[in-house]
């Protein structure tokens, strides 16, 4: 079996497989673990190496500092758009969209056990992440939130389907509509 550090060719994700458990790491706490471009490659691929590879009976994601995930990482999306250095529109949504099944996608469907360890805020593309798992463990000082209502986006990664087999479709709307913040308790 192989044990320890994997390379995922970023250092904004880290991997390390131990006895079995594949613990992926956002490792951008700089930008609270918000996701970019490399973090979600790297984080599919790991995904896609966990679905076949026999050493994996475990998924572990969890977030380096104090936070799991901000979501996308809003400033480089607007330094994007700001610079007109952006693909065009289609692009950006045909990338979003394989981006989502590789990731959150991947993890609910994953067929081995997944595990969300949260350290502290998980909001927007994050919180889709997290609620993706089977299973989500939270520190005392951490809290969920949709966000997106704060930043003017629809949800995206598979949220607003994940919310709504968690808590029903009814608070699924409440929480997306207010952002309202969900704690460990």
């Amino acid at each position: 079996m192989n044990q320890g550090m994997i390379d995922t060719g970023t250092d904004h994700l880290l991997a390390n497989l131990t006895e079995g458990v594949l613990t992926l790491t956002f490792n951008r706490p700089e930008a609270r673990n918000a996701l970019s471009g490399d973090l979600l490659h790297a984080l599919g691929a790991q995904l896609s190496d966990a679905e076949i590879n026999p050493d994996v009976r475990c998924v572990v994601v969890t977030g380096s500092g104090n936070a799991f995930c901000a979501g996308g990482d809003v400033k480089a999306m607007s330094d994007v758009n700001t610079k007109g250095a952006a693909s065009p529109l289609e692009t950006l949504i045909h990338r979003q969209r394989l981006n989502q099944r590789s990731t959150s996608g991947r993890l609910n469907k994953m067929p081995k056990p997944t595990l969300a360890v949260i350290p502290g805020p998980a909001a927007g593309a994050g919180l889709s992440i997290a609620l993706a798992c089977d299973l989500r463990i939270m520190s005392s000082t951490a809290f969920m939130t949709t966000a997106f209502a704060k930043v003017g986006f629809s949800g995206d990664y598979g949220g607003t389907l994940f919310m709504s087999q968690l808590v029903g479709t009814a608070k699924a709307r409440e929480l997306y509509f207010l952002s309202e913040r969900i704690g460990a308790e």
